[in-house]
């Protein structure tokens, strides 16, 4: 027993280090080790940043089309075309007062598109923007009363942060009547 206990002591006196060759060997496997769990967490935040793009992008379209709903059911007048659309807001809205002109329009280029509203006669990048990454500039429709049914307004917002990704748009979709309309 003594005798083994001399050699572990002995073993463990040595100051023997580590070759070449096994510190080569174990920095190698920790540069692969490094490298693939870099790769994975560069991916994940590349990740969780487009997808809190494509979120908050819905949740503003959702907001615009929310005020853009309380809007033209209290107007007095809608008249537009497919990119811009001017809203002759009653005397009983909420969001500005009465005979105040909005506008809202779509801006921008190529699959890119913003929606802005801004008070007055005309639209531009200078109001607010209340949507981005629309895929296209025609938003709006509006359909005349007849005899069986008010005048609306049919919104379209297709949303999508990176359309060259394939995937497809988040589209809200939504007929607004005018409540202030006649039937004729």
């Amino acid at each position: 027993m003594t005798r083994r206990l001399a050699r572990l002591r002995a073993r463990l006196a040595e100051e023997r280090g580590f070759t070449l060759i096994e510190l080569l060997t174990a920095l190698s496997m920790l540069v692969i080790v490094v490298t693939a769990l870099s790769a994975a967490l560069v991916s994940a935040g590349n990740a969780e940043r487009d997808m809190n793009r494509r979120f908050g992008s819905q949740i503003n379209a959702r907001l615009a089309l929310d005020m853009l709903r309380r809007e033209v059911h209290c107007a007095a007048s809608v008249t537009g075309a497919a990119d811009e659309i001017q809203i002759v807001l009653g005397n009983r809205c909420p969001t500005a007062a009465g005979g105040t002109t909005v506008r809202w329009c779509a801006e921008g280029s190529g699959t890119r598109y913003a929606l802005y509203r801004q008070l007055g006669a005309s639209c531009s990048t200078s109001g607010a923007k209340r949507v981005d990454y629309l895929t296209t500039n025609a938003l709006f429709a509006i359909t005349a009363s007849s005899s069986s049914s008010l005048a609306y307004v049919t919104v379209t917002l297709p949303v999508n942060t990176n359309p060259a990704s394939g995937r497809p748009d988040y589209r809200l979709t939504d007929d607004i009547v005018l409540r202030n309309s006649t039937r004729s």
